[in-house]
Order: structure tokens, then sequence, then C-alpha cells
């Protein structure tokens, strides 16, 4: 009983492998899905078809990156008053930093 089991599993095994190289469409359609791209995708079509919750989306996105901004030029300054601080431990003659060219300093 158990010798013509184990041809069957060696048999499904070498059918699923050659489906695998010669159908790989076939295959991905077969593969159980992730349980959270579903979800993800009915909120793309939600942003795609309704106008208020896209308008909405996009608010809640647009603030995101404000608030993400603004930490990054909060640090940037703070980084700048530390090196001022630094320097002029090291060189008291030195006192302010110029902003690099390609850094805004607001």
């Amino acid at each position: 009983m158990t010798l013509p089991l184990i041809r069957l599993v060696f048999a499904a095994g070498s059918v699923q492998a050659r489906l695998r190289r010669y159908l790989p469409r076939i295959m991905r359609v077969l593969a159980p899905q992730r349980p959270g791209l579903p979800a993800l995708f009915a909120e793309l079509q939600r942003i795609e078809s309704d106008l208020a919750y896209r308008t909405r989306f996009f608010a809640g996105l647009n603030a995101a990156v404000a608030e993400r901004n603004a930490e990054r030029i909060a640090e940037l300054e703070a980084l700048r008053t530390a090196v001022d601080q630094l320097r002029n431990l090291v060189h008291p003659a030195k006192t302010t930093t110029p902003a690099p060219a390609h850094m805004p300093h607001n």
C-alpha cells in the first residue's frame, strides 16, 4: 500500500514541476493568493471610482507628505544648530555654518 502512495506522490511532484516550467500562468492562477491583496485592490478601485473618497485620500496623503517634510526640515535645522555649537567649541571664532546650495534653509 505504501509503495503505490509513494509513487503517486513522486508522480504528482513531477507533474507539478513540469507544469511550473511549461505553464507558469496556470500555476500562478492555481497558487493561493496572499490574503491582503484583495483588500488593497478593493481600496484602489474605490479611490479610482469614488470622487469624494479620492479627494479625502489624496488630502490625507498630501498632509502626510507635508508632515514628513516638516519633520525632515526640523531635523536638518537641529543638525545645523548642533554643528554650529560643535564648531564653536572647537573653533570659537567661527560662528555660523552657511547652508549648502542644494538644501533649503528655512
